[in-house]
């Protein structure tokens, strides 16, 4: 897949139902951030986004996450296409939820989508995944609300578009010590990584 806004390619997996990018997102747009400030980063990890830069807050391409961020309660119209290339939008948790499915549930997903490199050890033991459905979660870490970079090798933190509430903002998160996938609310000034999905 191409995105015609800056002619990235990105490769994109069929997992069950879904057509899911198997990369994170890299465009770049106001209020997203490579990992430690560095470009280098940007190309192994794609960009962390706040939720408001995630949910295209300002209506740059579609109004269905206009107003949308920290501080603001929104009702977002979904499909939610925001930072996402046209004909791809930000996965709501109900989306996230159908992926774990399609992997074999929520209590081994996260051994099921994560790569099979670049994951911290635990306890003696890998942290890396099978990659087995080829969506290829990398250890990217994330940003904190201070601007602060942590996590890389431990976990993979993939926003969604369903508010927690004027605050936080649900996101997917893959870590290095356990096999499943979870849904958490999160400071909606995080910055974590975008997985596209398929209209």
């Amino acid at each position: 897949m191409t995105d015609s806004r800056d002619g990235q390619t990105y490769k994109t997996v069929t997992i069950g139902s879904q057509t899911w990018m198997a990369e994170n997102l890299n465009y770049e747009t106001s209020n997203s951030y490579c990992y430690n400030d560095s470009a280098s980063y940007c190309i192994k990890y794609g960009r962390f986004y706040t939720w408001a830069a995630a949910m295209d807050s300002v209506g740059t391409w579609s109004t269905n996450g206009k107003g949308c961020g920290y501080t603001k309660t929104c009702s977002p119209t979904y499909l939610v296409r925001g930072v996402c290339p046209e004909g791809w939008h930000l996965p709501d948790s109900t989306e996230w939820a159908t992926l774990f499915t399609a992997v074999g549930g929520q209590s081994t997903a996260g051994k099921m989508l994560k790569s099979t490199s670049g994951w911290n050890d635990y306890v003696g033991e890998s942290g890396n995944g099978t990659d087995a459905f080829a969506f290829s979660a990398l250890s990217a870490g994330g940003r904190n609300e201070g601007g602060g970079y942590n996590g890389e090798g431990n976990g993979a933190l993939f926003w969604s578009s369903a508010e927690g509430n004027s605050g936080s903002a649900y996101f997917m998160d893959l870590y290095f010590g356990h096999s499943y996938a979870s849904l958490y609310s999160g400071d909606k000034d995080y910055g974590f990584s975008v997985r596209c999905l398929k209209d």
